[in-house]
């Protein structure tokens, strides 16, 4: 492969700048200009991910001899003349294989340290448009998947985790993942689930707004009930997920004191597919084990009590998990403990009492 690299810059200034010209070019030009643009731009590339991998004879006889030296060199060059953006904003009309080359540059830089500091990360916070691109990735099909794992990577950095759940395109993830496609519907789903689960303590304080809350609970009720199979299943594992941890607690009491919320669980309860039924069951125990249930949440549980009982006695029977048999076994004691209905034969009205037979309120 020498010829790739026979008429190479003699400097990684040199390398970055002319890249830059070459894909600048591509927006700005068609036919034969545009392919001559393509060409060159793939070839810088290619002298790009070669220094990335470590090899520093790609400049000859330069004074630079250091591989850290060059990588350094070519990092601050990468920054000052914003190249990041604009491959990033070129990406579709780069060669399919030479876009996996700008991933590989974009996440490398980001795991690149200098001291305490990431030279990348400050860099993207102080550029946020970048981040904006990379949101608006399940726009573009063609590069939508090259963006997903541009963006999953920053995200790792609760500075910029921040800057994404903050932003408004945030929300949209919520119709991505409902896209026919299904690459992309699966790409869109990692994208969120990652950006709610990495930073638990930055989410937490994201749910400790009511309004947010609120959103959050319609989305993602949403698509559990109107998602397709793959859809409904993660979602609800989601869901599961996130109401289990400590610092979402303001938005885990949101969700199960309201009965309506209930009401969607004990639909997925009932669900074809196991694997639902599962994930459903999971949010559903939070439901039944909450100390302090709202009352129309128990008039739900005890409408519903014989039957809950019933499922509950063959569900996932043959699961051979210590865990799980003793989550069951708990949430069938405490459905057991829930008021029984009775009805009066003397005056045909409906009751609830204990199980001790006393009458506790009437039931509406």
């Amino acid at each position: 492969m020498a010829f790739l690299f026979k008429r190479n810059p003699k400097t990684p200034g040199d390398l970055v700048k002319i890249l830059n010209e070459q894909v600048t070019k591509l927006d700005q030009s068609n036919g034969s200009e545009k392919k001559k643009a393509q060409d060159e731009a793939t070839r810088h590339l290619i002298t790009l991910k070669s220094i990335l991998n470590g090899d520093d004879s790609i400049f000859g006889e330069s004074a630079i001899t250091s591989q850290p030296e060059i990588l350094n060199q070519l990092s601050q060059e990468i920054y000052s003349c914003d190249i990041l953006s604009v491959l990033i904003t070129n990406l579709a009309d780069i060669e399919f294989d030479s876009r996996k080359i700008v991933v590989l540059l974009f996440n490398s830089l980001l795991k690149r340290k200098s001291g305490n500091r990431s030279p990348t990360v400050d860099y993207l916070v102080n550029n946020p448009k970048i981040i904006t691109l990379l949101m608006r990735g399940p726009e573009l099909p063609e590069v939508s998947l090259n963006y997903g794992i541009m963006l999953r990577e920053a995200l790792k950095h609760e500075v910029i985790a921040k800057i994404v759940i903050y932003d408004p395109l945030f929300w949209k993830y919520f119709t991505y993942v409902n896209t026919d496609i299904f690459e992309i519907s699966t790409d869109s789903f990692a994208t969120l689930k990652d950006s709610l689960t990495i930073h638990e303590k930055l989410v937490g304080a994201f749910f400790s707004n009511d309004a947010i809350i609120d959103r959050f609970i319609t989305s993602i009720n949403h698509l559990m009930t109107a998602g397709n199979y793959v859809t409904k299943r993660e979602s609800t594992k989601l869901l599961a997920d996130l109401i289990m941890i400590k610092a979402n607690y303001k938005m885990m009491s949101s969700y199960v004191n309201n009965v309506e919320n209930l009401k969607i669980i004990m639909l997925l309860l009932g669900d074809r597919s196991k694997n639902i039924q599962i994930e459903g069951f999971n949010v559903f125990k939070v439901f039944v084990a909450n100390p302090r249930k709202e009352k129309s949440v128990i008039d739900i549980l005890t409408k519903n009590r014989i039957r809950l009982l019933e499922f509950l006695e063959t569900f996932n029977k043959e699961r051979n998990d210590d865990l799980f048999i003793a989550e069951k076994e708990y949430i069938i004691q405490q459905i057991h403990l829930l008021p029984k209905i009775v009805m009066n034969e003397k005056s045909g009205e409906i009751k609830e009492s204990n199980l001790n037979g006393k009458i506790i309120n009437e039931f509406d």
